[in-house]
């Protein structure tokens, strides 16, 4: 007993005698637990060493190593106690340190515990959903099956129009849903029961849905697509739309890659834009039809496969038919004009090939191609046509309430352009690019003979700022089939439309 009385107070001495020191080095030192403080391995920081929580007994000795150079009579410099105002500092901000993490700990808590709560509020909310049955009710008119452009016609009726979840919008007692069907969009209003039912919970965009209700002009100040909306009285769900990572929203998002968007075509034509732009493509396929036929030419619709060539047979896609050769189509040209002496002026609208390794809005694989053949004419003749032909379809595209306002929301500036277009001779284009200080993409001067680049006609066209006929190509530069000029053998009698920039 005598002997473990004495290491104790061996212990106790040494305590008094040896207070605990922890070092700090500003400079040199690693905030850090993993190795045991000493002199040769020093803290970085005073409020580091604070937040371990030290003996009241303890003491902070601290230096920098780097930055301050010890007089030359000391061989290093050696640590020294905290100053009392620095120590009482770092205490204060360990202090200020200790109820913040106090505070964030107890709002995890609480976050946590409302985390749970909600859960389980969603949970009881679900099984209530499960037993829940939504009942058409038969007090109410037949619904009448309308298609979304037809709303109008139908406010104050009861109908039922089947389609898409565009947009969605949840709110505690009531749910906005965009529908679209290809025809148009219609806002809809759910609430009461219909939203107590499970579907109505698992709601997603792109689910496909058939919606009950009466259409209702929306009151001054309030806006919609149509300026209505429909009030739903019942519904049901025709398929369900996946959900998570399988999501329209995750899958083609506004910043996915152009690959990806590329791949996932056929979702990323059910946006706005997307299907915009191919509905005023069908309405440009109509006008020039109706165009054509004002005119006075008649469709035709030549073949897709082909046994001869048109543009070159360095671009054609060639295959095996039944043992021989044969080619997809590059230019429908020349059974336009075969038809010619049977009916007349003739067009055709037609896919056409080339088979061209290049990614330009010039260079497509595939293209429709509008080509039309006109008998008797003369060159100046034709630019009058082109022109004509030009602004009919524009005007009849601009007037179609198909397109007008997808024209005005994708582009509100575009507007037919003024008559008569500026024709302008090859040869004279090149003076006017060497003019205008406009090179080659290889930096040179342009040359006679030279195929100019489209960022050259791009900057021209922008800089007169009108539309252009550039005519009278070089022989060498064009297809065959181009009519030499008469006047002049190097050139030929052809054209091309240089439109402003949409």
């Amino acid at each position: 007993m005598a002997e473990v009385g004495t290491v104790a107070s061996a212990v106790e001495g040494l305590s008094i005698a040896h207070p605990e020191i922890i070092y700090i080095d500003e400079d040199g030192g690693v905030d850090s637990t993993d190795i045991p403080n000493s002199q040769e391995t020093p803290y970085k920081t005073l409020l580091f060493a604070l937040s371990l929580l030290p003996p009241p007994t303890t003491t902070f000795h601290t230096r920098k190593s780097k930055t301050v150079v010890p007089p030359a009579e000391e061989p290093s410099l050696e640590y020294k106690p905290v100053s009392p105002t620095a120590l009482k500092k770092s205490k204060k901000l360990h202090e200020a340190a200790v109820r913040k993490a106090a505070k964030e700990a107890a709002g995890a808590a609480q976050r946590e515990k409302e985390v749970a709560e909600k859960a389980e509020k969603e949970r009881l909310k679900l099984e209530a959903a499960k037993a829940f049955v939504l009942k058409e009710d038969a007090s109410l008119p037949v619904a009448k099956s309308i298609k979304i452009r037809d709303s109008t016609a139908h406010r104050d009726t009861r109908v039922k129009v089947s389609g898409w979840i565009h947009r969605l919008r949840v709110q505690a007692h009531m749910i906005f849903i965009v529908l679209r069907d290809g025809t148009g969009y219609l806002q809809c209003i759910l609430e009461g029961d219909l939203i107590k039912t499970l579907d109505a919970l698992q709601f997603i965009e792109e689910t496909t849905i058939t919606i009950y209700g009466t259409i209702k002009a929306l009151p001054e100040g309030k806006t919609a697509p149509g300026g209505h909306e429909l009030t739903a009285d019942y519904y049901t769900v025709v398929g369900k739309a996946p959900s998570g990572d399988a999501a329209i929203g995750n899958i083609v998002a506004p910043d996915a890659e152009q690959q990806i968007k590329l791949d996932q075509r056929h979702l990323v034509l059910r946006g706005e834009q997307a299907s915009g732009v191919l509905k005023v493509r069908a309405g440009v396929l109509r006008a020039f039809r109706r165009a054509f036929e004002d005119l006075g030419l008649l469709e035709v619709t030549p073949p897709c496969m082909v046994q001869t060539q048109v543009e070159g047979g360095s671009t054609l896609f060639e295959f095996n038919y039944y043992g021989e050769k044969a080619y997809l189509t590059q230019s429908s040209q020349l059974y336009l004009e075969t038809c010619l002496p049977a009916l007349g002026d003739v067009f055709c609208v037609q896919e056409s090939f080339r088979a061209e390794r290049s990614v330009t809005r010039r260079h497509l694989s595939e293209y429709t191609h509008i080509e039309g053949e006109l008998a008797f004419i003369s060159f100046d003749d034709l630019l009058s046509h082109l022109e004509e032909l030009i602004s009919r379809v524009l005007g009849y595209v601009l007037e179609d309430p198909n397109c007008k306002d997808i024209i005005k929301e994708l582009n509100p500036d575009f507007k037919v352009p003024e008559r008569p277009f500026m024709r302008m001779k090859y040869e004279d284009a090149i003076k006017w690019l060497n003019e205008h200080d406009i090179k080659t993409d290889e930096g040179k001067d342009h040359e006679f003979g030279d195929d100019i680049a489209e960022a050259a006609e791009r900057r021209m066209t922008d800089m007169i700022n009108r539309p252009i006929f550039l005519t009278h190509f070089p022989v060498e530069i064009k297809s065959f089939y181009m009519k030499r000029d008469e006047s002049d053998k190097r050139v030929t009698e052809s054209v091309e439309h240089l439109h402003l920039n949409p």
